[in-house]
């Protein structure tokens, strides 16, 4: 019913994209040289080209788990307190990102810093297309800033890595098996601002897959158990994100020179002093509106990286859909 629902939508798109166009002719046709006419048939075409650009990014949505919702984890890196900043700085981009396109969000998990901002950060973004779209924020990105926790008022530059994986749907993950005995289950306090049983009871879940090293928490929820269930789902998605990885590599290693990484792991740079300008050293993309992206202006940024994504990684593998 779900993938009826979002054939319908795609359909419903295109058609109101005809029709558009078909008003617009139809208001020249009819009304001539009237006053008005031609601003109005204007005005129709462009939301027609509007939505035509949506459809096109839309259209690079072909690869497994595209449509799917996104998990979202930024974990703080060099730069002490101000990496911890970032961090937090991060989070609330990607949400008011999210915010700003109409979707659901959901934190799972905050590690709150030693002096301010948070260590890490893991939240869920729920919509169509959502891990499609946030495909591309994965990577290191980089500040640079004076620092507010300078006394001195110096330049300070901090590092935040961004994770993310798709939301796994049911039987999705069907060919993931976790074996308990893999599993190292830790409860603890949740810590934050929260609700009457926060910081009472050990309602927080930490899970360490013991194989491959992976760490996932959740202390959102009221309960234990709805944590557990929780990072186990997150855990779930890591490791299927981790197997297409390690296929996508294999792949690589075959293809030699021609895939070799273009990219690198710091994938922009965020400055705010002496200048402002945010750049993508992927696509070479960069504004000078850095306050803007950083209020959840990113599109700018990730329309480019999905026209290119295809030239740097292998084909998609629609049986996995």
């Amino acid at each position: 019913m779900k993938r009826i629902a979002d054939l319908r939508s795609d359909l419903d798109a295109v058609d109101a994209v005809q029709a558009a166009l078909d008003d617009a002719a139809e208001i020249l046709e009819v009304l001539g040289d009237e006053e008005g006419a031609e601003a109005e048939a204007d005005a129709m075409i462009a939301r027609a080209v509007t939505a035509l650009d949506d459809l096109e990014m839309a259209a690079n949505f072909d690869r497994p788990y595209d449509s799917h919702g996104a998990i979202v984890t930024i974990r703080a890196g060099a730069g002490g307190t101000d990496a911890a900043d970032w961090t937090q700085m991060l989070g609330r981009m990607y949400l008011r990102w999210a915010e700003n396109h109409g979707y659901e969000t959901h934190v799972v998990e905050e590690m709150p810093g030693d002096e301010a901002g948070l260590r890490s950060i893991t939240f869920i973004i729920r919509g169509k297309n959502a891990y499609g779209m946030l495909e591309s924020e994965r990577g290191v990105h980089r500040l640079v800033r004076i620092s507010p926790f300078d006394n001195q008022g110096r330049r300070q530059t901090s590092f935040a890595e961004v994770d993310v994986v798709p939301e796994m749907e049911e039987g999705d993950a069907s060919d993931v098996e976790i074996k308990p005995d893999d599993l190292r289950i830790e409860t603890f306090k949740a810590s934050g601002a929260g609700g009457q049983y926060v910081n009472k009871t050990e309602s927080a879940i930490r899970v360490h897959h013991v194989p491959t090293g992976i760490v996932v928490a959740s202390q959102q929820e009221r309960s234990q158990m709805q944590n557990r269930d929780v990072a186990m789902n997150i855990l779930r998605a890591k490791l299927v994100q981790r197997a297409r990885e390690e296929q996508e590599a294999k792949l690589n290693e075959l293809r030699g020179d021609r895939m070799a990484n273009e990219w690198g792991s710091q994938i922009r740079n965020y400055v705010l002093h002496p200048y402002q300008l945010v750049k993508d050293l992927r696509t070479n993309v960069e504004t000078g509106s850095a306050q803007a992206v950083l209020e959840g202006d990113l599109d700018g940024f990730i329309w480019p990286y999905l026209q290119n994504r295809n030239k740097f990684a292998p084909p998609p593998d629609h049986t996995a859909a």
